[in-house]
């Protein structure tokens, strides 16, 4: 049985969430994110509030999601045309975790 490109991605992004250290991680920039979302990102992580310790793997998630993301779109080809759905699922799972994180604040 194949499994899409997308399957697999995310299957790993979740396998690096629960491998990495999270001294070990650091943040991949995007093609869509500034430089100041950059340094803002930066200071919140660097000075953790009781929210961030909080869901601390789910905010693992993002991170993994969003350096797939970055190989994804640097990748040498488009893998079938694969790319694209990985991509898009990539984007559809930060997008999911980050309004879960929303939830809870209310």
């Amino acid at each position: 049985m194949q499994k899409s490109l997308a399957t697999i991605g995310l299957s790993l992004a979740a396998a690096a969430v629960l491998t990495i250290p999270a001294s070990a991680a650091s943040p991949v920039p995007s093609a869509s994110v500034s430089p100041a979302q950059l340094f803002v990102a930066q200071q919140q992580s660097t000075t953790p509030t009781k929210r961030v310790a909080e869901h601390p793997e789910i905010r693992k998630a993002i991170t993994s999601l969003e350096r797939a993301k970055y190989a994804l779109q640097h990748a040498s080809h488009d893998f079938g045309g694969h790319r694209a759905d990985a991509l898009a699922a990539t984007d559809k799972a930060i997008e999911q975790l980050r309004l879960a994180l929303q939830y809870d604040k209310k």
